[in-house]
């Protein structure tokens, strides 16, 4: 047997949630082999109303872990939590080298929860090193208003102008994570593939379970790549995936709750439908 290898470059979530945990969970569940070098190290205070901690690894270790991965051949990788200007420049660097074509940018800014750049440097560094990279990247709504330098976008149309503004940045596709956070009746993506727009969308669930959403999407499209299916099938499926995780997501603690990565295999998935718009 020889499965294909996926790499996440990314934080680790000491609670399992999100971060390259959530991203070792979604590998696995769509038959790929993960392997993950570790950014940063992100804590919970359950003293301190579940407040964040976010502790740097040296850059040379980073690289080490880099170049260990990169040695075994990567099919497919993925970004995600990169601190600083230093280690998104770093990863940057070592994933061009790599040669890897199937890569997907998370561009993550904050900690969940938080409503504020994690630093304000990174915005410029990802939009140097890392989105020239990007097969496919994946912000949230106010990821893509940083990187489109248009503000946070709440209409489709805004949606559409900002997914121009990062495809022209250097992203071959975009998708543009708006969730149920716009004004829709339905939990609404945007697929831009630099020459059509795509409307994703599935029922809403009213739901806080919702932790590590963002990170198993874009590990599951990552997956998605890794074994062979297009861009569009990628995302597609991703959604399907994702929206599974959701619906059934479940409560942690007082102060958070994680998708359920094992929920579509094992319990089906809402109906996601795609549009050209």
């Amino acid at each position: 047997m020889s499965l294909k290898k996926t790499l996440t470059i990314a934080g680790s979530d000491a609670s399992g949630g999100a971060g390259l945990e959530a991203d070792l969970k979604a590998f696995e569940e769509h038959n790929t082999y993960g392997m993950a070098a570790v950014t940063v190290i992100a804590t919970m205070d359950p003293d301190n109303n579940w407040n964040h901690g976010v502790y740097t690894l040296p850059i040379d270790v980073l690289k080490a872990q880099l170049k260990t991965a990169f040695s075994t051949g990567i099919d497919a990788l993925k970004t995600g939590m990169l601190s600083t200007e230093e280690v998104i420049q770093t990863a940057g660097e070592a994933i061009a080298e790599s040669g890897v074509k199937n890569v997907v940018i998370d561009p993550v800014m904050v900690c969940k929860g938080e409503d504020e750049v994690l630093n304000p440097g990174t915005v410029d560094a990802m939009i140097q090193y890392l989105i020239p990279n990007a097969l496919v990247t994946t912000p949230n709504l106010f990821e893509a208003g940083q990187l489109a330098g248009t503000g946070t976008p709440k209409t489709i149309d805004e949606l559409k102008t900002a997914a121009e503004k990062i495809h022209a940045l250097g992203a071959k596709n975009v998708v543009i994570k708006g969730g149920r956070a716009l004004q829709t009746d339905k939990a609404v993506d945007l697929f831009y593939d630099g020459e059509k727009f795509y409307l994703l969308e599935t029922d809403k669930v009213e739901t806080t379970y919702n932790h590590g959403a963002g990170c198993t999407f874009a590990a599951s499209v990552t997956s998605n790549l890794a074994n062979g299916l297009s861009v569009k099938e990628a995302v597609l499926e991703a959604k399907e995936f994702v929206a599974a995780g959701i619906k059934h997501g479940w409560k942690l603690n007082e102060f958070v709750g994680p998708v359920y990565h094992g929920a579509k295999p094992r319990l089906g998935a809402p109906e996601v439908t795609i549009k050209e718009i």
